[in-house]
């Protein structure tokens, strides 16, 4: 029966996305058809408690503040000031600025939490300029997909905070765990951005020139505006001056700072950026409505649980379950987003994980993987719709994109499973220290 009411779900989906509804009003409709057909609770009620529930959230304000700052960012020299000092750095390197998303998701990840805001602001930064000195579309549009899902995986964390909170795991531990394999997974996509290169050596635009160690560091002064707004937002996180929303909003100052000392501050760059940073939100915060009724529905029929309560009759081994559960998340991921996935399988899960003697600590920073592949996940992969949005190509072409960022996350979760002390290690140095 189960089998039967997913099939059914998925088809009306793809119905819904295929005759061109909304994402966000498909996602709707999808739950309230099944809470119609599958479950005893209104409708009609349940979708109007939701909505306005996940569209309230505090924690989320900080995604809009963040939109803002990259669009702020966008209409000033900001992000030719970064390419500008980061290019002779990677002239060398095979892709040269296609690095760029990697190196700018991944420090943007440590200010944000985010894996939407991430994306969506070093997009606003990285994709016109890639694309005006000629770089592959394709490339840069999937490796900023896959990049941005490190807002989840670098902390602060979400994600990380939900999980900790459910497994009744320190949250500052799961946070020390996060920081290697979240570089590990950077490397690693720029690792393919490397061999691509090398295997398609004509695509990538040819160095202009070639620079000294000196005239290096000197172009590095263009880079002292995002180092000192990095610095602003990281700093009064890790200070304990801010929360993660309240230092979005320094961002968002910092960045109007920046935009008034290049002379780029005028009353039409501050309402296009108001403006801007307001669409790409409201198409956001439509799909993470739509989603969180979805969830909701979802859980009301059972669905989650059924499937988890299946997985963990199997008697799988260590591995074996592993494996199973990449498959597991991957599949909830075309339905639900990652917080949503977390709340409705770790009851059921968790069991499971603790009976064949897997780590917690270990487990948790593999949760965030797996949901991190799950961004990217048609066709309910958040970075997808995002990138969906901002560049207005078709979310199959951007999931055929971004595919290679996909495999590249199995990796990882093989990478930590075999090598475990990627995860423990620090925690455990730093909790003896």
């Amino acid at each position: 029966m189960d089998a039967l009411i997913t099939l059914l779900l998925v088809v009306t989906l793809f119905v819904l996305l295929g005759s061109g509804v909304w994402i966000g009003l498909a996602l709707a409709g999808v739950a309230w058809i099944g809470m119609e057909l599958f479950s005893s609770r209104p409708a009609g009620d349940a979708m109007a408690v939701t909505i306005w529930g996940s569209a309230s959230s505090w924690t989320l304000t900080a995604l809009p503040l963040f939109v803002w700052m990259g669009e702020i960012l966008f209409r000033t020299r900001l992000s030719e000031d970064m390419f500008r000092g980061l290019a002779p750095w990677l002239e060398r390197l095979p892709g040269r600025l296609l690095h760029t998303n990697i190196i700018g998701c991944t420090i943007f990840a440590a200010v944000s939490g985010s894996s939407a805001a991430t994306c969506a602001t070093i997009g606003k930064m990285t994709l016109p300029e890639l694309k005006a000195r000629g770089y592959p579309e394709g490339m840069t549009i999937g490796t900023l997909a896959g990049a941005g899902t490190l807002g989840l995986l670098i902390p602060p964390s979400i994600i990380m905070i939900v999980y900790g909170v459910t497994a009744e795991v320190s949250i500052s531990q799961l946070f020390i765990a996060g920081v290697i394999p979240g570089i590990l997974l950077a490397v690693l996509f720029s690792g393919y951005i490397v061999v691509w290169s090398l295997l398609h050596p004509g695509a990538i635009p040819a160095a202009n020139e070639h620079t000294t160690i000196a005239q290096k560091v000197f172009a590095s002064r263009h880079l002292i505006p995002v180092l000192l707004l990095i610095g602003l937002v990281l700093g009064s996180i890790y200070a304990g001056i801010a929360t993660a929303t309240e230092a979005a909003a320094f961002g968002v100052v910092g960045s109007l700072a920046i935009s008034a000392t290049q002379g780029s501050l005028n009353r039409r760059t501050f309402t296009d950026s108001l403006l801007g940073a307001t669409r790409l939100y409201c198409m956001i915060a439509l799909i993470l409505s739509g989603a969180a009724f979805l969830t909701l529905a979802m859980g009301y029929i059972g669905l989650p649980r059924h499937l988890a309560e299946w997985i963990g009759g199997l008697g799988l081994s260590p591995f074996a379950l592993i494996v199973a559960l990449m498959a597991f998340y991957a599949l909830l991921g075309c339905f639900l987003d990652g917080i949503s996935m977390v709340v409705l399988t770790m009851g059921v899960i968790l069991p499971s994980v603790q009976a064949v003697g897997i780590d917690l600590l270990w487990f948790g920073i593999y949760v965030v993987l797996v949901v991190e592949m799950a961004q990217i996940t048609p066709p309910v992969g958040f970075n997808l719709f995002v990138l969906q949005g901002m560049t207005k190509k078709q979310i199959t072409w951007i999931a055929k994109e971004t595919l290679p960022m996909f495999y590249l996350m199995i990796v990882a979760v093989l990478l930590i499973w075999f090598f475990p002390d990627l995860v423990t290690a620090l925690p455990r140095q730093m909790k003896l220290g």
